[in-house]
């Protein structure tokens, strides 16, 4: 784990908060929670802006986002139980392709615990071929983006 004191990331730098609780199931053996959760915590955290704000239907909507590329670092162990706050912010917004940033705070620390991002590519359900991003979704991906 690498205990880094100043990764420049505060919760200043990010938009929109959610907040899940760590459950026992997703701790390991070395009694934090285990690395592939983080990615779980991003995803949630994304899907549920994207329900509530962009009016997303997982099962039905017509046009989907599917990850193409993620990265996570890790800065802090997040132990059980705890409050993590996922902190999500937009850089970029292309045509077809959405880019999303995270930090992952835990309880009401200021630095987060880890950041990462993931990249969305949008599309069409049935034939997995790329397509622009629909309007309701840009919206609420609008909500979030930074200015460079």
């Amino acid at each position: 784990m690498m205990e880094d004191t100043d990764i420049g990331e505060t919760r200043d730098n990010f938009a929109w908060f959610n907040k899940i609780s760590t459950r026992w199931i997703d701790m390991d053996v070395y009694g934090h929670v285990n690395n592939v959760q983080y990615y779980s915590f991003f995803d949630s955290a994304v899907a549920e802006h994207l329900i509530k704000y962009g009016e997303l239907d997982p099962k039905n909507s017509p046009v989907i986002g599917l990850v193409i590329e993620t990265k996570c670092t890790f800065h802090k162990s997040i132990p059980f139980p705890a409050i993590i706050n996922v902190g999500l912010r937009v850089p970029r917004i292309g045509k077809t392709s959405v880019t999303y940033e995270i930090g992952l705070f835990l309880n009401d620390e200021v630095t987060p615990a880890a950041t990462g991002y993931f990249v969305h590519v949008y599309v069409d359900r049935s034939s997995q071929k790329p397509v622009e991003i629909p309007k309701e979704r840009r919206k609420a991906m609008q909500m979030l983006l930074i200015k460079n």
